[in-house]
């Protein structure tokens, strides 16, 4: 399957951001992401920039306490938490949490599948980026962004949100009525909050081309994992059958073989588990 695009004219990007009152990035936010370019990671970094969020402290113990990670002996401390579930799980939980609370509830869009659809693109951005050889951790954080423009869509024009909430979307479908509605993908609008908020370049270029990837100048190799990785998690299921209806043009550009991808995709659940919230 390949989805074409073509800008509507019903708005600009200017346009959209137009009068818009866009939320502030906790701080602690901005620290999670600047640690994805970081290697090795101190643990107390990540426990300090915790530590001050209250309410994110006591989701992460809970977390770290749950039947998820098997009936292990409790922790009561942040750095016990995160070692027990990992830095990318901290930074999901962490993020969605801060984007949680940074942006209103939109009308007819449900929030507790919305970030679960969220991390379910950012874990599987995760898993090709990784099994490509890409930055697997830049591809989860921006996999993780790209549906975070519907947000601000639902601020800018709820009654549009409402309109492409209420039917069921098979893959890329979603792109195809934000455009017909609002001339605008969730991933473009994406991409200009990632510029507002100083995001890395190539996230933002890869946000802004997830919707098709082909007709990016330059090309996005990260767009176009975010593009394969919104397919996958709209199908509905992850198996053979989505992956032969995946675009072959953009799988040629990444030099991804169908049958390569089939065969790893059982690795692709312990990339979705790992960035659940539960």
């Amino acid at each position: 399957m390949t989805t074409r695009l073509d800008r509507s004219p019903h708005m600009t990007v200017a346009e959209f951001f137009k009068d818009l009152t866009l939320p502030t990035m906790p701080e602690v936010a901005h620290e999670l992401i600047r640690s994805l370019n970081e290697e090795d990671v101190p643990v107390t970094h990540l426990r300090d920039a915790v530590a001050r969020d209250p309410a994110l402290a006591v989701q992460l113990l809970r977390l770290a306490n749950s039947a998820h990670y098997g009936n292990r002996q409790k922790v009561s401390n942040l750095e016990e938490a995160i070692n027990r579930v990992g830095m990318n799980q901290v930074r999901a939980l962490a993020l969605a949490s801060c984007f949680n609370d940074a942006f209103p509830v939109s009308p007819g869009l449900d929030r507790e599948s919305f970030w679960r659809a969220s991390q379910a693109r950012g874990g599987l951005s995760q898993w090709l980026a990784h099994g490509i050889g890409s930055d697997s951790e830049q591809a989860w954080l921006t996999g993780f962004m790209v549906r975070v423009g519907e947000l601000l869509m639902g601020m800018k024009s709820p009654s549009s949100v409402i309109e492409f909430e209420r039917q069921p979307q098979a893959p890329g479908e979603r792109w195809q009525r934000e455009e017909a509605l609002l001339g605008l993908t969730e991933g473009q609008v994406s991409a200009e909050l990632a510029r507002c908020w100083n995001f890395p370049d190539a996230m933002i270029q890869a946000l802004d081309a997830a919707a098709n990837p082909m007709a990016a100048q330059p090309f996005s190799r990260l767009g176009a994992v975010l593009h394969v990785a919104e397919l996958l998690a709209a199908a509905p299921e992850a198996n053979a059958g989505a992956v032969d209806d995946l675009p072959a043009d953009v799988l040629a550009a990444l030099a991804v073989d169908a049958g390569w991808m089939v065969e790893r995709l059982p690795q692709a659940q312990r990339y979705l588990d790992a960035s659940r919230l539960h």
